[in-house]
């Protein structure tokens, strides 16, 4: 058995995350801002309450973790404020720059000393953080932040590798959650979350530091 965080939990990809790990004999650690039904039920390990975008919420965080070591960490959170070049909102890419690049780098700090030689760290990304691949333009904050979340990445899977921690960035497709105001064409996103966990397994330090889509496409920066 071993012990995964998955952070942005009570919905969505998070929660698909929590309920395979846990499906196939995991541990599970699931972090959130608020706690949903849906989690609850599954008796998992809550750390609720957490603003990950603020570091006196990471260091509650890792304060409640106690030193456990954590085999797999997930960083899941994000945010998505749509707008094009007629309505931007600056204070809107900031928060995004926040919560979608900066928050989870901080947070994958603070959580290397808990984290052994062999153990994974897994970032939830966007193929809207290709550059090569933007063929449609707008969605700035949401855009810029997500390049940013990859090359901090590709830097994490360069600077733990002595460390013996492989890190994915990882990109879900299109699915179908709140985010995206359940889009009909997107797959369920349990269907998402095999995929992903699949990239996760065969995750290794060679490997360490790619972009791949969740069906195992490596996708271009």
């Amino acid at each position: 058995m071993e012990t995964y965080l998955v952070t942005g939990a009570n919905r969505g990809i998070g929660l698909a995350y929590c309920q395979q790990l846990q499906a196939r004999g995991d541990a599970v650690i699931a972090v959130c801002r608020q706690i949903s039904p849906e989690l609850e039920s599954l008796g998992v390990q809550l750390e609720a309450g957490i603003e990950l975008s603020e570091q006196s919420s990471i260091d509650e965080l890792v304060r409640r973790l106690d030193g456990c070591p954590l085999d797999g960490v997930i960083l899941n959170a994000g945010i998505l404020h749509s707008m094009g070049l007629e309505d931007l909102d600056a204070e809107a890419i900031r928060r995004q720059f926040e919560v979608n690049a900066l928050a989870p780098l901080l947070l994958a700090r603070a959580l290397v000393p808990q984290m052994p030689q062999g153990s994974k760290l897994a970032l939830m990304t966007s193929r809207m953080g290709s550059i090569d691949d933007n063929s449609s333009g707008g969605s700035y904050g949401y855009r810029m932040s997500k390049v940013a979340l990859n090359i901090a990445g590709k830097s994490l899977a360069i600077d733990l590798k002595p460390r013996g921690i492989a890190v994915a960035i990882l990109h879900p497709g299109l699915v179908r959650t709140g985010m995206i105001r359940f889009n009909p064409s997107g797959v369920d996103p349990s269907d998402a979350v095999q995929g992903l966990l699949a990239r996760i397994d065969a995750l290794t330090l060679e490997t360490s530091g790619s972009f791949w889509h969740a069906n195992g496409q490596v996708l271009p920066w």
